[in-house]
């Protein structure tokens, strides 16, 4: 569904590329994630498979037409969900819902079942102007308007960012369904946790990609015995730990700071280290990796 070589994005004004050298493959019927921070260089890309952008070199395809050459073709069979709310803020629900749908000359009742379960929901608002709603309202809205030309390949670039966590997993409920319908999906997101409910995701960072795997894959690859640790006083175990030399990477998360030792250092070691430090009730465990420890050893990676 979508091909991608060798694809880099400069844009005017800056020095270093938006996207550097991609590569990527798409598989009909897959529920793919492009999973990176903010300037990852997620929405450059989701623009070029979205004709709204032109590539600086390299080629992209989807569904077998050239990004270049065949962009009103591929509009007709694309729905594209951009990560800012761009619908009609002054026209309501069900006007939105109508106007896309004459855009894409179909109607809605044409199309219905392809987003009744959605619309189901903002039924009741279905008068109220889409400037109204809340984030999670606007958010099923957006989906709908472009689902409702009966897309082959949907992107949606951030759908959950700014919501409520409830908002996010409804969200991600309904990716799922619609992914059963045989429907390709392409999102981007950068919340770590999300990558789970795709069947293989890219890590993104700085333009370059950093993986393509299935999310077991990425984190069965992760290559080191992880730990985490904490004490009373975190922000000094952490500057400790890494004055201390015997560890390879060590990163605040949340409560804990992960941590892997240089090979031929020990637990035990750091825990003498840290008792001469004045470190009191310190708690470990050894961990298994999650997709944000294999995110940040491959950025690690890149910058070797």
């Amino acid at each position: 569904m979508v091909e991608v070589q060798n694809l880099h994005i400069r844009y005017k004004e800056q020095k270093d590329f938006a996207l550097h050298d991609i590569n990527l493959n798409v598989e009909e019927g897959e529920l793919f994630g492009m999973i990176g921070p903010d300037g990852a260089g997620k929405t450059s890309f989701f623009r070029i498979l979205a004709t709204l952008l032109l590539p600086t070199s390299g080629r992209a395809s989807v569904m077998g037409l050239e990004v270049v050459k065949d962009i009103y073709a591929i509009r007709r069979k694309l729905g594209y969900m951009p990560g800012r709310f761009s619908l009609y803020q002054d026209l309501s629900v069900e006007e939105n819902l109508n106007f896309f749908a004459t855009l894409f000359e179909t109607t809605v009742e044409e199309n219905y079942d392809l987003v009744k379960d959605i619309y189901i929901q903002l039924e009741p608002f279905k008068k109220r102007k889409a400037g109204q709603l809340s984030g999670g309202m606007k958010q099923k809205l957006a989906l709908c308007c472009a689902l409702i030309h009966k897309p082959e390949l949907l992107l949606l670039d951030e759908p959950t960012t700014g919501v409520d966590t409830v908002s996010r997993k409804e969200f991600w409920d309904m990716l799922g369904k619609l992914k059963k319908t045989g429907l390709t999906i392409l999102v981007s997101t950068p919340y770590m946790d999300e990558a789970s409910r795709c069947d293989r995701v890219a890590l993104i960072q700085n333009g370059k990609i950093l993986s393509v795997d299935t999310p077991k894959g990425i984190i069965d690859s992760f290559p080191y015995p992880l730990f985490q640790i904490k004490s009373k006083e975190m922000a000094k175990l952490h500057k400790d730990m890494i004055e201390s030399k015997l560890l390879h990477s060590a990163h605040i998360f949340g409560e804990w700071n992960h941590l892997v030792f240089n090979d031929g250092n020990t637990m035990e070691q750091l825990i003498d280290y840290l008792s001469l430090k004045g470190h009191t009730n310190i708690v470990w465990k050894e961990i298994a990796a999650g997709i944000e420890d294999c995110f940040i050893e491959r950025m690690g990676e890149l910058k070797n």
